[in-house]
């Protein structure tokens, strides 16, 4: 059997439908995260993980008005960078990832963040989410960067069927029209933090409830307990 096979069947929606009506409902959908420029994009993407944008937004401000690149932040010990942002989440192992990625950003890229995903995965604490993110906000790269929001979101309305990251990304590039990608990723994760939320969805205030799956009480049991599908 293929790893196509595998995968759960995708069920038939409108996807024009759908992105049309997210579209409207958030025409003004973009990165939440405060960034002047790609390094910036990178290491604050490195901080929200299980953190919130405005936290993270607290955190960055002052850190780059101090050490605005890589040389400067890199240059700082573990002890001290942890204690920069130590009231973000896991900050001890961000702090390590981030002082590597600096190191490795200096003797590798000259100083600058690449705008290739093999590149950027190489970096600690840089996975294809993160990746995506820069890619797409910084670069202007296509790019379907799935979250928990992006997860939650496309498999309660079936623009995707999965709780796999990867498996979830591949289904909604496949769906979605390349010149959307960046745009419905900003549209489903704006829908997820303000409607659709993983334990209370405000489902009375839903523009997407006659696709949702969860509205109709049809969502996979599996995927339910893990992402509140």
């Amino acid at each position: 059997m293929t790893e196509e096979k595998k995968r759960p069947a995708l069920p038939r929606v409108p996807t024009r439908k759908i992105l049309d009506t997210l579209r409207e409902c958030y025409p003004d959908a973009h990165c939440e995260l405060d960034f002047r420029n790609p390094f910036e994009l990178l290491v604050a993407t490195i901080l929200s993980a299980q953190a919130t944008d405005k936290k993270v937004n607290q955190i960055t401000g002052p850190l780059f008005a101090k050490y605005p690149g890589p040389e400067e932040l890199g240059s700082l010990t573990q002890a001290q960078l942890e204690q920069e942002i130590r009231e973000i989440g896991l900050y001890k192992n961000k702090a390590k990832n981030i002082l590597e990625t600096c190191r490795l950003l200096m003797d590798r890229h000259g100083g600058d963040v690449p705008d290739r995903m093999e590149d950027l995965v190489q970096l600690p604490g840089v996975g294809r989410k993160t990746a995506n993110v820069v890619l797409s906000n910084a670069f202007g790269v296509p790019a379907m960067a799935v979250d928990t929001h992006v997860l939650r979101v496309s498999n309660r309305i079936g623009l995707a069927a999965g709780d796999d990251p990867l498996v979830v990304e591949q289904q909604l590039t496949k769906r979605i029209p390349k010149r959307e990608w960046s745009d419905a990723h900003h549209w489903l994760i704006w829908h997820g933090r303000r409607v659709c939320d993983a334990r209370n969805p405000k489902c009375g205030t839903c523009a997407l409830t006659e696709f949702c799956r969860h509205y109709r009480g049809l969502g996979r049991a599996g995927t339910r307990k893990k992402t509140g599908v």
